[in-house]
């Protein structure tokens, strides 16, 4: 399977037949390296909450924070809440963006059938295996584990059955479908919102805002920004999915314009003017953040408060995504042998790393080290290891079929 083609199996019909596209599979596998690096530092973060007492006790934050550790950095903060309000918007962007070539080429039932292989099955292995595997060590913090049938007895009595960043997967799954579905009833949506969408960035930047405006500002002011749905094992961010949507079917715009022309033209104004994105992402997020510190105090709540600070997002996350859009179809265009590696087993990476962060975070527990040194260390760690097993396991062919 190419770079272009491996994160979440987005675009496994169509190899690159440019030579530039690779900087998108490039900038699919550094954001699940940023996915890595996230969940391996929550342990630390300075707000983790203490262990749980039980797993069916409520607010059931472990299946946020697996592992929590003594050690603490407040920087870490403002790492996961810079990555908090882009990668997942930029993930779903990046998803669309080559699925209007595989409609058009396959048709939707085989597309869907494609799609259920590489999604729906990697994600009953993550769902029913890998998340139960990472969340023991939640499990083992409590002050008095009853080894592995009293840790069976509390997780098949909350309710649910927590997947764990697999809920991308069957997300994922669910808006392909409306895209095939779409695909259906007409075969020109996808060329219809591109030309819609206009290939000068100022122009695209503002369009972005106000779609993603209306389908998240509205959801997030009804839903608290960490309420999740929940049915079985399929979970979401309640706020957060139609705006989720908007960015998925905007890629697949996009995509069908040509990944290689129009707004991300390696040659284009996006990629000429990096440096005014790089300096933009910063700047709104800290605008974000302030705002958002400002609208949660006590003083301050009212409802133009948490518009402003909803608005902040919407205006952060899109600046966030511009700007590594912009660097890495500016500079990523040589190839290099390392990140083809992490483009290919990408998509693996993800599936099986949060196991192995939580399990890292465990059992560095009684360390006597610095917040900086443990984070650094299980991501070096779960990164390796999870590399290390998806190039492994994708040699053989079945598994190489599907990841």
């Amino acid at each position: 399977m190419t770079s272009s083609t491996t994160l979440l199996a987005t675009a496994a019909q169509a190899a690159p037949t440019s030579k530039y596209k690779h900087a998108i599979g490039y900038l699919r596998a550094f954001i699940v390296a940023l996915v890595v690096a996230h969940h391996a530092v929550l342990a630390y973060h300075p707000f983790a909450p203490p262990p749980p007492a039980s797993l069916v006790a409520q607010p059931r934050w472990w299946e946020a924070f697996p592992v929590v550790d003594a050690h603490r950095w407040s920087g870490f903060s403002l790492f996961t809440g810079f990555n908090d309000i882009f990668f997942m918007s930029l993930m779903f962007f990046l998803s669309g963006l080559f699925v209007w070539h595989g409609l058009q080429t396959k048709g939707s039932v085989k597309f869907l059938r494609g799609r259920l292989l590489r999604l729906g099955l990697p994600f009953i292995v993550a769902a029913f295996v890998l998340a139960p595997l990472a969340y023991y060590p939640a499990y083992l913090q409590m002050a008095h584990p009853n080894g592995s049938a009293g840790f069976w007895q509390q997780w098949l009595s909350l309710g649910q059955w927590p997947a764990g960043p697999a809920w991308f997967v069957w997300v994922l799954l669910a808006f392909d479908c409306i895209a095939a579905l779409l695909f259906l009833m007409t075969h020109t949506w996808g060329n219809t919102l591109g030309r819609l969408m206009s290939d000068k960035p100022a122009r695209f930047f503002v369009s972005l805002i106000a779609i993603s405006a209306v389908a998240y500002i509205p959801m997030a002011l009804i839903f608290n920004s960490l309420n999740w749905s929940s049915f079985g094992p399929f979970t979401f961010q309640t706020s957060r999915i139609f705006h989720y949507l908007a960015y998925f079917l905007i890629g697949v715009g996009v995509g069908a314009t040509g990944v290689d022309q129009g707004l991300l033209a390696a040659g284009g104004k996006l990629a000429r003017r990096w440096p005014l994105w790089v300096i933009a992402a910063p700047v709104l997020f800290g605008v974000a953040s302030v705002v958002f510190i400002v609208a949660v105090t006590s003083h301050a709540k009212s409802e133009g408060w948490a518009f402003a600070k909803h608005g902040g997002f919407v205006l952060s996350c899109a600046a966030s995504c511009f700007a590594f859009l912009a660097v890495f179809i500016r500079f990523a265009r040589l190839k290099s042998r390392l990140f083809d590696s992490l483009a290919e087993n990408s998509y693996a990476i993800y599936l099986v790393h949060y196991a192995l962060v939580s399990w890292l975070q465990y059992a560095l527990l009684p360390a006597a080290l610095p917040a900086v040194v443990k984070g650094a260390t299980v991501f070096a760690g779960a990164l390796g290891l999870s590399w290390g097993f998806a190039a492994a396991i994708r040699r053989i062919p079945a598994v190489a079929r599907v990841v």
